[in-house]
């Protein structure tokens, strides 16, 4: 198994706009083989800042999520929305 730390900063005035369509890319994800689970965090001290920490199969299984055209067009709607590049981490236990 691994986790994937997902670090996304939204533009001001747009959270509920972001709140829709990240709850939609996640449904699809929740769906995709080899997706185990995920939840999304608000940083305390920035109410714009989110963290989804989600754990998947394999990494395998990330990729081609990652890579799939579902994901594409899911994140076109979310890129307008955010004021920095996404940020992705992929770790692992030892």
């Amino acid at each position: 198994m691994i986790r994937v730390l997902i670090d996304r900063h939204i533009a001001d005035t747009l959270e509920s706009v972001y709140e829709l369509n990240s709850r939609t890319l996640l449904q699809h994800a929740v769906a995709t083989r080899g997706f185990i689970s995920g939840e999304t965090l608000v940083d305390s001290q920035d109410p714009n800042h989110r963290l989804t920490l989600c754990n998947w199969r394999s990494t395998a299984d990330w990729d081609k999520w990652y890579h799939s055209e579902e994901r594409k067009e899911l994140m076109n709607e979310l890129v307008p929305i955010m004021d920095q590049d996404e940020k992705i981490i992929i770790l692992e236990q030892h």
